[in-house]
């Protein structure tokens, strides 16, 4: 049958990434309390194609997939996408992994156990290196100091997301990652609070009040500490409670 992917294209036009995108798989990650955790990802897998071919192969991305499916871990991206350039004859791969990872957390009174949810992602390319970069979604709830000074009753407070992406040179679990931004809010979430709870986390985030620039600030000052980290971004929104509009500031840094 004829190859019609192979076969000549005359515009001359390279294309930076072409591939398959948002499919949904099941993966095995690393967890640090129970070694491994399966849950569902959502896939992107490109690679570049030279001027002179009119197509690549789509079904080669899927093939490759189903068979390290139950090994996308860090240790083996690096693999996976130098078969994704031997097998499609590409000079650059990358590989998109974003997925729910599930943390057991227990209420900072009662001990109430939960799982808290956390998205996570692999984001890796290969050229002549590997890229990898690590990114988690962490929500936390934040309270604004300005409406803490300004009010006589209360503050108003919001869930926050902070986004943040790591290079690094030394491994770091998710949940070392998780636990160190979380501290940066007015407070942590929690899946499950009991009364005893409630009162606790609410009088914590009164008495730590967070802009989204306190937040951002925070975080980089923990993870410029960190010495194995060697360039992070990191994102916070705030849903805000009085506000259509949602706060936001971003900080990216080399170190």
């Amino acid at each position: 049958m004829i190859d019609v992917q192979k076969t000549h294209d005359p515009r001359n036009i390279p294309i930076n990434k072409v591939g398959v995108k948002d499919i949904s798989y099941p993966i095995v990650v690393m967890d640090r309390k129970n070694k491994f955790q399966h849950t569902v990802a959502r896939i992107n897998m490109y690679v570049d194609l030279p001027h002179h071919f009119k197509g690549t192969h789509m079904s080669r991305f899927v093939e490759i997939l189903h068979k390290y499916r139950d090994e996308i871990a860090l240790d083996k991206l690096e693999i996976i996408l130098q078969e994704m350039k031997e097998r499609l004859g590409a000079s650059t791969a990358h590989l998109e992994i974003e997925f729910p990872y599930f943390i057991e957390k227990k209420a900072p009174v009662s001990g109430a156990d939960s799982l808290m949810e956390y998205t996570c992602a692999f984001n890796a390319s290969l050229g002549e290196k590997l890229d990898f970069v690590l990114g988690i979604k962490i929500p936390v709830t934040s309270l604004c100091p300005c409406s803490k000074e300004l009010s006589q009753y209360g503050a108003h407070n919001q869930r926050s997301i902070i986004s943040v992406h790591v290079r690094y040179s030394d491994f770091i679990w998710i949940e070392d990652l998780v636990q160190l931004v979380e501290e940066c809010g007015s407070s942590p979430l929690y899946s499950v609070l009991k009364r005893v709870d409630e009162k606790y986390v609410t009088e914590k985030a009164y008495e730590n009040p967070k802009f989204v620039e306190d937040i951002v600030r925070e975080v980089t000052l923990k993870l410029t500490d960190l010495k194995n980290v060697e360039w992070f971004s990191v994102e916070a929104e705030n849903f805000e409670s009085i506000h259509k509009h949602s706060a936001y500031a971003c900080i990216e840094k080399s170190l």
